[in-house]
């Protein structure tokens, strides 16, 4: 009984210091960030991940990170897919390859190894176009290729960038009806996905050390996918066994493509006959 009167004691003394500190008319959203002095406040434009719009306490964005917040805001939280883009496009403006807004951090921004402490203008936000580019998509093709090419020049060495180029592509491809275009968009987008896997390479090294005689099941699969398109039998055969080589170790977010795989394979190779 005393242990559990001293507990109860003491959680009455915790639950007073708490309401102390943040009962009504004390906390604001925003201040957390201004008076914990635990809380760095690092430039902006180097944090590219969300942080909750609420608790910025910003009226009106005046950059491009923070139009990029609120658009993140509109995007998750509220589902208005219009705003998000409209302040997504709004906060290119203020960080363009085009107009000069921005900056693209090299070794040679570098100061004596480190990021000097401001930058002018500002680097280019990666999310801001990744984000920008995944809701044109479909609408506008062409825009989200030219967005995500701008992300391969921020960071050269992201993977997954070059896979969305290819993704696009296809999706490009699929809407043009024009057969020349449509022929260049797939050529482009197996480019994209060459690119990617470009990034990982599987050397012997890494076989030694893993096992895997193929990397990126993904990519594997979606070049299959082309070439068969295309016609290209011995090209889709030959990726959708480089796909199983990828997921003999690591298998698949989407497991039941490994048997549709063995079938396509023996389906194409009688083709072949």
């Amino acid at each position: 009984m005393r242990s559990k009167l001293r507990l109860l004691i003491l959680f009455w003394l915790l639950s007073g210091v708490a309401l102390a500190q943040y009962g009504p008319g004390v906390y604001t959203p925003g201040e957390f960030q201004t008076t914990n002095p635990y809380y760095l406040l690092p430039n902006p434009f180097y944090f590219e991940g969300r942080i909750d719009w609420n608790l910025l306490g910003i009226t009106t964005p005046t950059n491009a990170w923070e139009y990029m917040e609120r658009a993140i805001h509109y995007q998750d939280d509220l589902g208005d897919t219009q705003s998000a883009i409209a302040d997504y496009e709004t906060g290119l403006t203020f960080n363009s390859l085009q107009n000069g807004s921005c900056q693209i951090v090299t070794p040679a921004t570098l100061v004596n190894g480190a990021l000097p402490t401001t930058l002018n203008p500002a680097p280019c936000i990666f999310t801001l176009r990744l984000r920008l580019g995944y809701l044109e998509q479909q609408p506008n093709p062409a825009q989200a290729i030219q967005l995500f090419q701008e992300v391969t020049k921020i960071d050269p060495l992201k993977l997954g960038i070059n896979s969305l180029i290819g993704e696009t592509y296809v999706i490009e491809a699929q809407q043009t009806t024009d057969p020349v275009a449509q022929q260049q968009a797939y050529a482009n987008a197996i480019q994209a996905y060459q690119a990617e896997l470009a990034l990982s390479p599987v050397t012997s090294q890494s076989i030694a050390l893993t096992g895997d005689l193929a990397n990126n099941a993904h990519v594997h699969w979606a070049l299959a996918q082309i070439y068969q398109t295309l016609g290209q039998v011995s090209s889709a055969i030959s990726e959708l066994q480089l796909y199983l080589q990828a997921t003999q170790w690591h298998s698949d977010v989407y497991p039941w493509r490994i048997p549709l795989a063995n079938a396509l394979i023996k389906t194409l190779q009688a083709t072949l006959h």
